[in-house]
């Protein structure tokens, strides 16, 4: 989505014109009001006097509304002015729009909102030319006496709904031009509908119109009415605020004015990209979500690089975060979604696509790195907080972890932890964090095929055992296990530098494919085996300082491929692109590893980076270097803001003020 403004709050968000329409667009450039993975408004479009009002100025990034009149003219300016202020609350948009006459005579003002609810299926907005049978489906539109009701029922099984109300009420509502019949009903395609107020202005006289749209998703219960969008705005603010100035503040621990501006733009983000969820015990959560406009929900590792990044600062992120992916653990084995026991979830969705399972998304397993990442992050939090609480409560789920990285995962038998493409069941070709369907191939460009074994992920299972163990033994009081794992973790480490290490390049293969041959590809994926502690000290020092060539580093960040290989290409998701939270792992690693130089050079080009776009990281960053272009030239589908990019100053921070272990890794 590229709309005007991104209005986001309690898992909603509302993407807008600079001047707060809707027009129902879809691709690269979808926009609406969007709750549980499905669109609740399509159409939201202002008229002023029959035409589209002229903005004077625009709607700011909070919603803190926009100025906008009738067309005029030098010798005739426009006889009033509208100010209109939106904001959005956990299943709601809310509407002020206060019209103010600049004439001495009585005025008319006749506006006109076009409103209309598609129920559309994110899935389905999205510019891959999918098309989704929907056999049963209907929509619907009630006029009501303070506006409309839209309703949307698919089958016995499915239905939502959308009521927009308005105080005063409209004097009239008819159907769009074209569409419906007048009769207060409408049918797929005929639900759209035109509200019309006339307001008698007084000289230099004013008028109120409050607007609000609840959402009620499947399944869900009609939201609180928000209030206007001043008191929204006010709460979204207060609880921002207690999340951004709450202790330790990033300012009071660096000097670097710069990477403290990047924090407290990242913390505040993080605040607002909290969605509410539910733990094991049907505790209410909030837990940081990967990021807006596609992915507005719980992703099990991009929540947990999120708050691992945080932990040091926010550790609340990461209990909720543990809780929240330990009551979608898997439980049984269910091929369709790729569920295993033990094995933790890719991602979590709502929507009437996954509720009919023509997408398998809606409880996906498809990853192969967020059980071990859950078993480092519950570590880490016992570790960082000092309270083995929370690591006491979930030893079960932690020993089914461990288990399905040696049952299912690979792990097992020698083995390493492997995926197979789940393209033919719908899912991720890839399920590493490289998850399109091109990232990973051969220097020649050829992709990789089979069982793929990617380099990151054993460091991931590497450390995951290292710190299971410790665990085992300081919470859990099982040394023998404890010996175990630590066991299982020195052969894999062994084994991974003899299976892996390409002595040509001094450098790790990015994989191993299904036939075991080394993927010989440089990639940055090498720089998180700094940060697991998988490398010899030597090996570290040599992939550390090979990252810091130009080929790798832009001067804003790493390349995720590094350039004048054959796949390299600077516009791809994952083949030459730069992704700051790759780096923020990387950066780590390098302080880990005693690269502290390194390290800074990596965070000053970050840093920089997030100067170029407001103090606020994008998602991924095209992989341009400084010698082509002076600033960071942006992705063109790069989600912003999103997590662990957010996260990522404050990964920064920790780098650059514990130079070792900063991690939480010992050096081995």
């Amino acid at each position: 989505m590229s709309a005007g403004r991104l209005l986001v709050n309690s898992g909603t968000f509302a993407a807008v014109t600079a001047h707060g329409d809707v027009h129902g667009t879809r691709g690269t450039a979808t926009d609406g009001l969007f709750v549980r993975d499905a669109r609740h408004l399509s159409r939201w479009l202002l008229t002023a006097g029959g035409a589209a009002p002229v903005p004077l100025t625009l709607l700011t990034s909070s919603g803190d509304g926009c100025v906008l009149t009738p067309a005029g003219t030098r010798d005739r300016p426009p006889a009033y002015t509208v100010f209109r202020r939106q904001a959005v609350a956990e299943g709601a948009l809310t509407e002020h729009l206060r019209l103010v006459s600049n004439s001495g005579e009585p005025t008319v003002v006749e506006l006109e909102l076009h409103v209309d609810a598609d129920f559309a299926d994110q899935f389905e907005l999205r510019a891959d030319h999918r098309a989704y049978g929907k056999t049963g489906a209907r929509r619907t539109a009630h006029d009501t006496p303070d506006g409309v009701a839209f309703h949307y029922r698919r089958g016995e099984t499915w239905s939502s709904r959308t009521t927009v109300t308005a105080a005063p009420p409209p004097h009239r509502t008819r159907p769009a031009d074209g569409e419906g019949d007048g009769d207060g009903d409408g049918d797929e395609g005929g639900t759209a509908r035109v509200l019309t107020w006339r307001f008698a202005l007084p000289a230099h006289g004013t008028a109120d119109l409050r607007l609000t749209a609840l959402a009620v998703p499947h399944g869900t219960r009609e939201p609180s009415p928000p209030g206007s969008p001043d008191t929204v705005r006010k709460r979204l603010e207060a609880d921002t605020g207690e999340f951004v100035g709450a202790r330790p503040r990033p300012r009071d621990l660096t000097p670097w004015e710069e990477l403290a501006r990047a924090c407290e733009q990242g913390l505040a983000d993080l605040a607002r990209l909290r969605v509410p969820t539910s733990g094991p015990g049907g505790e209410a959560l909030r837990v940081p979500a990967a990021g807006v406009p596609w992915f507005l929900g719980l992703f099990g590792r991009d929540s947990l690089l999120t708050s691992l990044f945080a932990l040091p600062y926010r550790p609340a992120l990461a209990a909720d975060t543990l809780l929240a992916l330990a009551a979608v653990q898997g439980t049984r084995n269910d091929p369709a979604r790729l569920e295993q026991p033990g094995r933790i979830v890719h991602e979590v969705r709502h929507g009437e696509l996954a509720h009919f399972r023509q997408v398998p998304y809606g409880r996906y397993y498809g990853s192969v790195d967020a059980t071990p990442l859950f078993l480092v992050l519950l570590e880490a939090h016992a570790a960082a907080t000092g309270d083995p609480g929370l690591a006491a409560r979930l030893e079960p789920q932690a020993r089914a972890a461990v288990e399905w990285m040696f049952r299912d995962g690979g792990l097992g038998g020698n083995g390493y932890l492997r995926y197979t493409s789940d393209a033919a069941g719908g899912g991720l070709v890839n399920q590493n964090w490289k998850d399109s369907a091109d990232a990973i191939r051969f220097s020649d460009g050829a992709r990789a095929e089979g069982a793929l074994a990617v380099c990151e992920v054993q460091g991931y299972a590497y450390d995951a055992l290292v710190r299971t163990a410790r665990l085992a033994r300081t919470v859990w009081d099982d040394p023998r296990w404890a010996g175990r794992l630590e066991e299982a973790a020195a052969d894999l480490r062994d084994r991974f530098r003899r299976d892996f290490w390409m002595p040509e390049h001094a450098f790790p293969a990015l994989a191993l494919d299904g036939e075991d041959r080394r993927v010989d590809t440089l990639a940055s994926d090498a720089g998180h085996l700094l940060w697991s502690g998988v490398l010899a000290p030597e090996e570290e020092l040599a992939v550390g300082r090979r990252l810091l060539r130009p080929d790798f580093f832009s001067g804003f960040g790493i390349r995720t491929l590094a350039a004048g290989q054959v796949p390299y290409h600077p516009l791809s998701y994952h083949l030459g692109s730069i992704w700051p939270h790759d780096n923020a792992v990387i950066v780590l690693g390098l302080a880990r590893s005693g690269l502290a130089e390194q390290a800074r050079t990596v965070a000053h080009g970050l840093v920089r980076a997030a100067a170029g776009h407001g103090w606020r990281l994008p998602e991924v960053m095209a992989g341009y270097g400084r010698d082509e272009h002076p600033d960071p030239v942006p992705y063109p589908h790069s989600s912003s803001p999103q997590a662990w990019a957010a996260a990522t100053p404050l990964a920064l921070l920790t780098a650059l003020r514990e130079p070792r272990g900063a991690s939480g890794v010992p050096r081995r």
